[in-house]
């Protein structure tokens, strides 16, 4: 059984105004105080509005849901106990005239020397799977494999289309945030794990990026984990969905071991079609067509369930068909996270919008 890992980013915000707040030492020393959570699952970010949790190793979508849950309810314990809410959106529907103070550690103060504009536009919140390879070797392999069905998790995932107050018209405005950096998107394909290193220490050596941990690519292998990361999801509204991208990397990585290993032929499709397939993703989400693995134009329907056909015998294997397979036809039915907020905010504006990622209406 492939084990997993979820990390989630939210945001703290000013339960009257909506706005970041720079309170995560505060909630994180208040987290790792209480009996919910463990210090170290509680971690800082870039901006001092941020957070991040990290679940344990889990065998099970159960215990994912179960960690995930935990944690959520002691940070948001922990954020209301310092006077502020955590938003669990992609974006911050609104940001203040002041930008936010940068965690200060020797790492994250430099990346603001760097690139200031973007250091403080960086009020966006992922979520990351990690799901367990047998070597670097394999997990190559697998990346290679995966890369074409990045676009397609990144229109699932897209919880983040507003932005200083308005529908910015993309689903995913985290994605074209992100994109800002200088090593982010699809990762390209590698001929092996001596050309994945080779092209990481080319890109530190340049000096355009200072370490390893700012290669953005939405998949790559965790330096700190035997693991490969998947990057592309904006965090979820609700920890279900959260869930079901846990069972659906997972299962891809399975797919793509077992395909390895039966020596099938990865599917190709050109950078400039999987980029051009990614903008599409995070410009329109699932309302519409998606870019399918071979670079054509299909329908959103249609391209899900070619991905739910190609993992099935995964989902069977670990005994997640059932609860995947039910929350990918929801997810058909009612739509992204994205969608959701559009709709809070037709229905109530942006107090409805900040009452729907935050359980918590502004007033005024």
């Amino acid at each position: 059984m492939i084990t997993v890992g979820v990390e989630e980013e939210y945001l703290l915000v000013d339960p009257a105004t909506a706005l970041p707040v720079p309170l995560s030492e505060g909630v994180r020393r208040t987290a790792g105080l209480g009996t919910l959570a463990e210090r170290d699952e509680v971690q800082d970010e870039l901006l001092q509005a941020q957070v991040e949790v990290a679940t344990p190793v889990c065998s099970v979508l159960e215990e994912v849901g179960g960690h995930l849950l935990r944690l959520r309810h002691a940070v948001a314990s922990a954020a209301e106990a310092n006077g502020c809410r955590i938003a669990a959106t992609g974006a911050a529907p609104l940001r203040g005239t002041t930008p936010v103070p940068v965690t200060p550690t020797p790492r994250y103060l430099r990346m603001e020397g760097e690139a200031r504009l973007l250091v403080d536009e960086h009020l966006i919140s992922g979520m990351h799977v990690h799901a367990a390879v047998p070597d670097p070797e394999t997990g190559v392999a697998v990346l290679n494999r995966i890369r074409v069905w990045l676009p397609t998790l990144l229109a699932m995932a897209a919880n983040s289309p507003l932005w200083d107050g308005q529908d910015t018209g993309f689903a995913s405005w985290r994605t074209i945030v992100f994109g800002r950096w200088p090593v982010s998107g699809p990762p390209p394909c590698f001929a092996g794990i001596s050309d994945y290193h080779e092209r990481i220490d080319a890109l530190v050596a340049s000096g355009v990026i200072a370490d390893r941990g700012q290669v953005y690519w939405q998949a790559r292998l965790s330096d700190r984990y035997p693991t490969l990361e998947v990057r592309c999801l904006d965090v979820q509204l609700q920890v279900d969905d959260a869930v079901m991208f846990a069972g659906i990397v997972r299962a891809l990585v399975a797919t793509a071991i077992a395909e390895e290993k039966a020596g099938a032929a990865p599917v190709a499709c050109a950078p400039e079609l999987l980029q051009a397939g990614n903008w599409h993703a995070a410009r329109h989400g699932l309302n519409g067509t998606l870019v399918d693995p071979q670079g054509r134009p299909r329908s959103s329907g249609d391209v899900l369930c070619s991905l739910l056909r190609h993992i099935t015998p995964a989902l069977e294997d670990a005994g997640d068909l059932r609860e995947v397979s039910a929350l990918v036809h929801r997810l058909l039915r009612d739509g992204t996270p994205a969608d959701r907020q559009r709709r809070a905010l037709a229905e109530g504006g942006l107090p409805g919008v900040t009452g729907l990622i935050t359980g918590v209406a502004p007033r005024g």
